[in-house]
């Protein structure tokens, strides 16, 4: 399942940035906490990956017996 989100630009006097929302739903989902610093790869002008730097634990593990 996917979501749309738009990609926001501010403007200054100096300087602009560029802002991607993550709809609530995806963040919850991935369990992000604010402030938490992620890292942003560019696979190809179609694709962009963001990998977290702590991922957190995992609630559930695969344990092979």
């Amino acid at each position: 399942m996917g979501y749309q989100t738009k990609i926001q630009s501010i403007k200054r006097a100096n300087s602009e940035q560029w802002y991607v929302i993550f709809p609530a739903q995806v963040a919850q989902a991935m369990e992000f906490e604010p402030s938490e610093t992620v890292e942003w790869f560019i696979e190809d002008k179609s694709t962009l990956a963001l990998k977290r730097i702590n991922t957190p634990e995992p609630i559930l593990k695969n344990k092979l017996r």
